[in-house]
């Protein structure tokens, strides 16, 4: 089964060039791509459209995604703060927000949750549901940081639950700067990502693949790239990554 996973940060829908806020740009880019699931960072408590309704309710509203989990990560002044999300075509469970903060570093975190996803049986045969295991990362600037952070989400209880052999994907912005964090990570914990790491940052003229995808168990990554639209370069100060997996 062919799922499309879109990972995005958003930077509160606030442009990194004319920092003007367009939560449209952000829809318009998003929606170019059809996702089934949209793990999204930096995403504000508060939509400025709507008072008082969360920015990932109009985002999942637009977007035709009835499924959300939003948790905040950073409170800032006036109660606005923003976080992680999640917007799947399928129910989500077992939500959960794990913390990253290192010492007193910027509080980070990584939301968690569990999406029961509907395949289709073969030669007529009954609808089967398997279980994908989420992970939305935004990690820290300091290089020490995350991979403490990616060994901290690792020897989390989460994963001591999870076989081997069932689908995971960790995403998000992990602000690898260098690029090594497969390397020195995620690959010796059994992950798997793509040789060619697309550039994502800064979105009007990428040169760092801040942001990755990586996939264990039984999926595997078809393809991996940056958005190429001239809207998503506007839209936010990242580019959004755009990946085709192949749930077994």
């Amino acid at each position: 089964m062919n799922i499309r996973v879109v990972t995005y940060n958003i930077h509160k829908c606030v442009g990194g060039v004319d920092r003007r806020y367009n939560l449209a740009r952000i829809v318009d880019v998003i929606r170019h791509y059809q996702p089934d699931l949209v793990l999204l960072q930096e995403v504000a408590r508060f939509s400025r459209e709507s008072s008082g309704v969360l920015q990932a309710d109009i985002l999942g509203d637009a977007l035709q995604l009835s499924h959300r989990i939003w948790i905040p990560n950073v409170r800032v002044q006036h109660a606005r703060g923003y976080g992680n999300a999640i917007l799947s075509r399928w129910p989500i469970s077992d939500a959960d927000n794990i913390n990253l903060t290192i010492g007193p570093k910027k509080r980070r975190s990584a939301l968690y949750s569990k999406v029961r996803i509907s395949m289709a049986g073969k030669g007529g045969a009954r609808v089967q549901t398997r279980t994908l295991h989420l992970f939305n990362l935004h990690l820290g600037l300091s290089g020490i940081e995350r991979r403490m952070q990616l060994k901290k989400l690792l020897s989390h209880a989460h994963f001591g639950r999870i076989s081997r052999t069932s689908p995971i994907v960790v995403a998000g912005d992990l602000n690898d700067v260098w690029g090594t964090l497969g390397r020195q990570v995620m690959r010796p914990a059994g992950f798997r990502g793509t040789d060619r790491k697309p550039q994502t940052f800064p979105a009007y003229a990428p040169v760092r693949a801040l942001d990755s995808l990586y996939v264990r168990g039984e999926i595997q990554i078809a393809s991996l790239m940056s958005s190429r639209l001239a809207l998503a370069r506007q839209a936010s100060d990242h580019l959004p990554l755009v990946a085709d997996l192949n749930l077994s």
